[in-house]
């Protein structure tokens, strides 16, 4: 079958609980869709308490368990309610995707007093001060959970960041510690290095901080049986770090995990390609230069060459390792790497994901349920944002699961208009698939001999008229303008 997954949250998902037992309802329709995975959101206890996304990780251990951040559940639920989800999710053999932050940590209990450096924020292997002396939260006692499941606290010496000084203003603080003033190895020089993000950056060369993060990843599974992980924010942390992390955790759970990673890095293949080079393969990453392709092309409208839509792309140049998608809580709009795909090309960019042969497809939730959100624009207004389900998803969705399989054959001929089947496979009949960002078209494309004299309807519902295929295995497939046509065979009553 073929494997598909579903991000199941967005950055304004509902709060007050609802998101895990939503999710456990929906178990059977998800499965009736074809999704074989769903990414859940991080369901650790983040500084924001209730209202937390859980980017903001505050305590790894507490699975909204613990009254910590004024809250026992987190903003998705309780613990209880987090197991009972996975549980119904894996009923329907659908396999569990968590969110992993261990880059930064937030909202520390205690104030602690060490020696700090200031670094240009634009160039963080610039310093701009002398030796200086600050106090910030960078002790994690966790006081709601006491030691239960882990005696281990944080304090300074399990940072190498902080952008957070007790009556100064805010700066990112460069922090002196056993491992000298130089921050973590990256693969780009990207801000000089970007190993610091926000908050209180990990320093994972701390050999006690790295057994603590592997003691945690074998607790967290045990907890779950998880099947794959979702790495937040590679972009700054120490690639050898996770290569050792995903090694010890697929050892210790007896499981070969799947690992899919963030490496926002869009228009600069050759960053993922480094990446997976550097880590020994040990990981997919998202192609965030297929999303940002798909962004471009639904700005630009007809004037866009489809044929040029997987250029660049992880993709394209190695699909092994790719997990696409067309939009996340990211890009998403009002977001700080806001790039969404307009609507009206939505239903292109998914048949480009879904119904190929090439990478691991994303359905993000918006796009299968609808939105509505409201929050302030870069000029600090309220902007409301309602997200309709996207036309003809559910329907893609399926012929996915029952007939993008077999052969590919590609007719990418015209720059505004592209074709391409699947032949299928001796237990599933194939499908047809025109997109166009421009006019209406009838594209010719060979189905094989084995649909000769068979008719194909429109799965999406744009054409009630059917096309026969010839006697040399060929089909006429028309798309309306500005759309997309999926074409599967006629069932035989």
């Amino acid at each position: 079958m073929n494997e598909t997954m579903i991000q199941y949250f967005h950055w304004y998902s509902e709060g007050e609980g609802k998101l895990w037992k939503d999710a456990e309802k929906n178990a059977k329709y998800l499965a009736e869709l074809g999704i074989t995975s769903v990414w859940f959101p991080p369901a650790y206890k983040g500084t924001g308490g209730g209202y937390s996304t859980g980017y903001d990780a505050y305590d790894l251990y507490d699975l909204g368990e613990f009254d910590q951040k004024e809250t026992i559940p987190t903003k998705y639920g309780t613990k209880d309610d987090y197991i009972r989800a996975i549980k119904a999710l894996k009923e329907h053999n659908i396999k569990i995707i968590v969110d992993i932050v261990l880059g930064h940590k937030a909202g520390g209990d205690e104030l602690e007093t060490f020696k700090a450096l200031k670094v240009d924020e634009e160039n963080r292997d610039k310093i701009i001060s002398d030796e200086i002396e600050i106090q910030s939260y960078t002790k994690f006692t966790f006081p709601g959970r006491g030691k239960k499941y882990s005696d281990f606290e944080w304090n300074y010496t399990c940072f190498s960041g902080v952008d957070y000084a007790e009556g100064m203003d805010s700066h990112i603080f460069k922090i002196k510690n056993e491992y000298g003033t130089d921050w973590e190895e990256m693969i780009d020089d990207e801000k000089g290095n970007y190993d610091y993000l926000m908050f209180n950056d990990v320093e994972h060369r701390n050999p006690f901080v790295r057994e603590e993060l592997n003691n945690w990843a074998k607790w967290y599974f045990d907890q779950t049986d998880f099947d794959g992980v979702r790495l937040d924010a590679l972009k700054h942390i120490s690639f050898d770090f996770y290569k050792e992390w995903l090694t010890l955790l697929r050892s210790n759970s007896g499981k070969n995990i799947f690992a899919v990673g963030e490496y926002w890095a869009p228009g600069y293949l050759s960053l993922l390609q480094k990446y997976i080079d550097v880590t020994e393969g040990c990981m997919s990453l998202f192609d965030s230069s297929l999303q940002n392709n798909f962004h471009t092309a639904s700005n630009e409208g007809n004037s866009y060459d489809l044929r040029r839509i997987f250029d660049e792309t992880l993709t394209q140049a190695d699909p092994l390792h790719s997990v696409s998608l067309v939009d996340n809580h990211d890009t998403q709009h009002l977001q700080d790497l806001e790039a969404p795909v307009e609507q009206w090309f939505k239903p292109l960019a998914y048949a480009l994901i879904l119904l190929r042969q090439d990478g691991y497809p994303c359905v993000f939730y918006p796009d299968l349920y609808g939105a509505h959100y409201v929050d302030k624009d870069r000029e600090g207004n309220d902007q409301e944002i309602f997200l309709d389900k996207v036309d003809g998803i559910e329907e893609m969705l399926k012929v996915r699961k029952n007939h993008a399989y077999g052969e590919q054959r590609d007719y990418f001929e015209d720059a505004n208009c592209l074709g391409w089947v699947r032949e299928g496979d001796e237990e599933h009949s194939g499908c047809a698939v025109v997109l166009s960002n421009k006019d209406a078209y009838e594209k010719p494309m060979e189905m094989g001999e084995r649909y000769i004299g068979k008719t194909f309807h429109d799965a999406l519902g744009r054409f009630e008229d059917k096309v026969t295929i010839d006697e040399n295995g060929w089909g006429n497939f028309p798309v309306p303008a500005g759309n997309v046509s999926v074409w599967i065979e006629e069932e035989l009553i």
